[in-house]
């Protein structure tokens, strides 16, 4: 792996972007950051954006999870994806109300810090931060047990180590290189679905060789649309709410396209509700063709449809999409990690050090450190399966959720302040959330009731209370590290005690 190249002068680097786009990620408290290392890339596009996010939601969670949905809640799992689709699309339209408005590497760190202050802004980022680095542990592991599969005299261990160089490697080339190849990634991940979505509704209608129409026998037997009643519904609900996790990252990224402020508002517009037709479209083929309680459905739904379709080589194909899937993903959020890392070292919640960029523009520290971070995941992936990693996983089941309360709060609180502003500038805004505030408390109400859901369930209860743990724990860090902070700024005041 080649070494990180070196920091760029301060006399080149301390250009910051200025204006109602720059990025807001400057520290709460007023202390200074390292002045050269408050510059970040401009190398992103709209395009990048919108398949980053499209790529993002589309992952191993609808490739592998969805089977385990429909046989939660049988054929009206539809019911679940839909209304958890309805609550991400909402999230994502005031997320992407602020990011355009107010594009930061923080993104919703900086806007919880504005909107509610800093203790806010302190626990999203690290929350967040921490969510996505056991994640990128999982994903290492996913892909690296695939691979061996195909491969068995090639070690899991090997398999990892070369995902993690591969990418660490790319992601310090620079936010161009990342974009494109996150592009393709997701290029990929969507023509597999969209292909995926032609293959089955000539199944559906009978126009495969050897097929018939499949009708609604599936849809409406085997007890049902909803052969487990609205429990099944709620259960399926909370099996497949945070599979769409991970369109986020296009606000994360819009602090380095070249045009902010209109690429995410673009970005945004094309994805959500594409990102719906893609779950629900694949869902609906799943069960009209099978019957909901077929265990063909539970082991890989995807392959399942494939094989019935008559084509050969599905597993196969699928296994190669799923790793694509995990290695997009794996991609995308150490470039998530990195930047939030960037962002909190920015406004003194982080070390100085994770401020420092390279002569490409890529906050090089915060890089090696999210990498690093996944290695150790890893190895508690393999040595502690079952004990500390569970733990840990946990303990970020039900972080989005925290996410997504704080993102809805912090729009209703910024709204006016971002019209003033757009006012003030002449500017008009280039992306509103729709129903304002009416549509934001019915999020919040929503958020509500699907975590009174989870505390009925013993699986999702766990990881509720893990990760109301987790969010003390970060909360205990902040209030320690302003104590340290507070006192020695009294003990540098001159005659005061300290």
């Amino acid at each position: 792996m080649s070494t990180p190249t070196p920091e760029r002068p301060a006399a080149t680097a301390s250009r910051a972007p200025s204006g109602p786009s720059a990025p807001s990620d400057a520290p709460s408290d007023g202390t200074a950051t390292d002045p050269s290392a408050d510059h970040l890339g401009r190398g992103l596009r709209t395009r990048h954006l919108t398949m980053m996010g499209l790529g993002s939601a589309i992952g191993a969670g609808l490739f592998l999870g969805s089977g385990v949905g429909i046989a939660t809640a049988g054929p009206a799992v539809l019911v679940s994806y839909a209304i958890a689709g309805v609550v991400v699309i909402l999230v994502m339209r005031m997320l992407a109300e602020m990011a355009s408005a107010r594009p930061a590497s923080g993104s919703f760190s900086v806007y919880a810090e504005e909107a509610l202050g800093p203790w806010a802004g302190f626990l999203l980022g690290w929350l967040y931060w921490f969510m996505l680095v056991m994640v990128l542990g999982a994903e290492i592991t996913g892909a690296a047990q695939i691979v061996t599969g195909w491969y068995p005299d090639v070690p899991q261990w090997g398999v990892a180590l070369a995902v993690v160089v591969v990418f660490a490697v790319i992601n310090l080339r620079g936010v161009r290189q990342f974009g494109e190849l996150e592009f393709w990634f997701a290029f990929v991940k969507v023509a597999a679905i969209v292909g995926f979505l032609v293959v089955g509704v000539l199944l559906v209608l009978g126009l495969l060789p050897g097929t018939e129409p499949v009708g609604t026998s599936n849809l409406l037997g085997h007890g049902g649309f909803a052969p487990e009643g609205w429990s099944g519904i709620a259960a399926g609900l909370l099996v497949v709410v945070f599979a769409f996790g991970g369109i986020e990252i296009v606000t994360i990224a819009a602090a380095e396209a070249r045009e902010p402020r209109t690429a995410v508002a673009r970005a945004t517009r094309s994805i959500v509700w594409r990102i719906l037709v893609f779950y629900l479209g694949s869902v609906a083929i799943m069960v009209l063709v099978l019957p909901w309680d077929s265990p063909l459905l539970a082991e890989s739904p995807f392959v399942a449809v494939l094989d019935l379709a008559g084509l050969q080589g599905a597993a196969r194909l699928m296994e190669v999409v799923v790793v694509v899937a995990l290695l997009s993903a794996f991609n995308a959020n150490v470039y998530g990690t990195s930047r939030m890392a960037y962002s909190l070292a920015g406004r003194g919640d982080g070390p100085r050090a994770l401020r420092r960029v390279s002569r490409r523009d890529v906050p090089w520290v915060s890089v090696l450190v999210s990498v690093f971070f996944a290695l150790v995941a890893v190895g508690l992936n393999w040595l502690l399966p079952e004990a500390l990693l569970g733990i840990l996983l946990n303990a970020v089941g039900a972080a989005l959720l925290v996410v997504w309360v704080l993102v809805a709060v912090s729009q209703l609180r910024l709204r006016r302040r971002i019209e003033e502003q757009a006012r003030a500038s002449g500017e008009p805004m280039t992306l509103r959330m729709w129903g304002y505030p009416w549509l934001t408390w019915a999020v919040l109400v929503g958020l509500a009731a699907l975590a009174v859901l989870m505390l009925t369930d013993d699986a999702a209860r766990a990881q509720l209370v893990s990760t109301a743990g987790l969010v003390l724990v970060i909360l205990a860090v902040y209030a320690a590290t302003r104590g340290v902070r507070a006192r020695r700024a009294a003990g540098a005041v001159p005659g005061q005690d300290g």
